[in-house]
C-alpha cells in the first residue's frame, strides 16, 4: 500500500524535463541531504519523488518537515520495502518527465547543474536508453571503486565517456521512452543487478547506454541500512546474475563455470553458504521466465562494449578469484 505523505499532492500538470526518484529507508540526515541536492538544481524543470520503504517513524516526521507545503516534491510512503527496482518503478510511475534520474539516498549532485547536463545529454542523442554518472566519493571527490560497475580497464578512462552496457544506480538518468518501452525494472531482483538487467532489454531494443565522466554524483557510501557482503549482498548478487544470464539463453550446464567460479569466490571470502543457497533460488526465481537469446546486433553490442574489454571469462576468473572488491564482475 501507497499513501502520501507530504508535498504535492497534485503531480506536475504539462510537460517539464525530469523526476528525480529518491528511495528512502531510514538514513535520515544522508537522504535530508539527497533532497536538498535534487531541489537545488537550476536550469531544469523537474519534480522530486521520495519513495520511503519502511522508515521509522522519527525518519519519516524529518522528511516530511523537508517537503510539506513544496509543490515541487512529494514524499509517499510504503507500507514494506519493495526493494530497489520495485522502488524506482513506483517512483517512476508517479511522474511524466521525459527524464528519470534515479539518485541514491547517500549520495548527491556533484553540483547545481548536473541534473540539467544529464537531461540535456538525452535530448542530443536520442539513441540512448540510460547515460550513468560517474560516482566519485563525497569525502574527498575519487573515484568511489566500490561503484565502478564497468571493465576494470577502463578505470583508467572515468574521466571520460564510453559506450556501456549497463550504469550504476547510485547516479543515472533514464530516458522515460525507453522506461516504457522495457517495461523498467525486474523487481523479482529486489536488489543487485538490477541496472544490468534493465540495459540488457534497452540494448536488444536497439538503445545504446553511456557512460558519462564528465558528469558525476557524489557518494557517501553510507552503512546504515547497507546490505552488506557479509549478510545478503553475495546471495543477490550470485542468484540474480545467475537468473539474468538463464533469461537470456544460458542453460543451468553452460552456466556450470560460473557456477564454479561464485562457489570458489564463496570460500575465499567466507560466503560458501550464501553461495549455496543462491544457485538453487537462481533456478527457482527462473521457473517461468520466457527465456529469449539476444539478437546479433545486441550481441555485436555487447562484445565491442563490454566483452572486449574483460578477456574470456576463464582468465577473468583467473584474476579475481581472492577477495571481493568493489569491481563488477560479469
Amino acid at each position: 500500500m501507497m499513501r502520501h505523505h507530504a508535498g504535492a499532492i497534485v503531480l506536475p500538470a504539462g510537460a517539464y524535463d525530469a523526476d528525480v526518484v529518491i528511495l528512502s529507508l531510514d538514513r535520515a540526515v544522508e537522504t535530508l541531504a539527497a533532497i536538498s541536492s535534487a531541489l537545488a538544481q537550476t536550469g531544469v524543470s523537474r519534480h522530486v519523488f521520495v519513495v520511503d520503504q519502511g522508515s521509522g517513524p522519527e525518519t519519516l516526521a524529518r522528511l516530511a518537515a523537508k517537503l510539506t507545503g513544496r509543490g515541487d516534491a512529494t514524499l509517499v510512503a510504503l507500507d514494506h520495502n519493495c526493494g530497489v527496482p520495485g522502488g524506482r518503478n513506483i517512483g517512476s510511475a508517479l511522474g511524466h518527465g521525459r527524464v528519470i534520474f534515479g539518485l541514491d539516498n547517500d549520495a548527491e549532485f556533484a553540483d547545481r547543474t548536473t541534473l540539467a547536463r544529464s537531461v540535456a545529454v538525452l535530448d542530443t542523442d536520442q539513441s540512448l536508453a540510460a547515460i550513468g554518472c560517474r560516482i566519485v566519493l563525497h569525502s574527498n571527490g575519487a573515484d568511489d571503486l566500490s561503484s565502478w560497475g564497468y571493465p576494470e580497464s577502463l578505470l583508467c578512462h572515468a574521466a571520460e565517456a564510453f559506450d556501456t552496457v549497463t550504469f550504476v544506480g547510485a547516479g543515472h538518468a533514464i530516458r522515460r521512452a525507453a522506461w516504457h518501452a522495457c517495461e523498467g525494472y525486474d523487481e523479482a531482483l529486489h536488489f543487485c543487478w538490477e541496472e544490468f538487467d534493465f540495459c540488457q532489454r534497452a540494448i536488444e531494443q536497439g538503445w545504446r547506454i553511456r557512460y558519462r565522466g564528465d558528469i558525476a554524483v557524489r557518494h557517501k557510501v553510507s552503512v546504515e541500512r547497507r546490505v552488506a557482503w557479509s549478510g545478503a549482498r553475495w546471495f543477490h548478487f550470485v542468484r540474480n546474475r545467475l537468473y539474468i544470464a538463464h533469461k537470456w539463453g544460458a542453460g543451468w550446464l553452460t552456466l556450470l563455470p560460473r557456477i564454479g567460479y561464485y562457489v570458489v569466490k564463496g570460500i575465499r571470502n567466507g560466503l560458501l553458504a550464501q553461495t549455496l543457497r543462491a544457485v538453487p533460488a537462481a533456478i527457482r526465481l527462473s521457473s517461468g521466465v520466457t527465456v529469449r537469446r539476444h539478437c546479433p546486433a545486441a550481441r555485436d553490442y555487447m562484445r565491442a562494449n563490454d566483452a572486449a574489454y574483460r578477456g574470456g571469462f576463464v582468465s577473468r576468473s583467473r584474476n579475481s578469484i581472492g577477495k571481493i572488491s568493489g569491481l563488477s564482475m560479469r
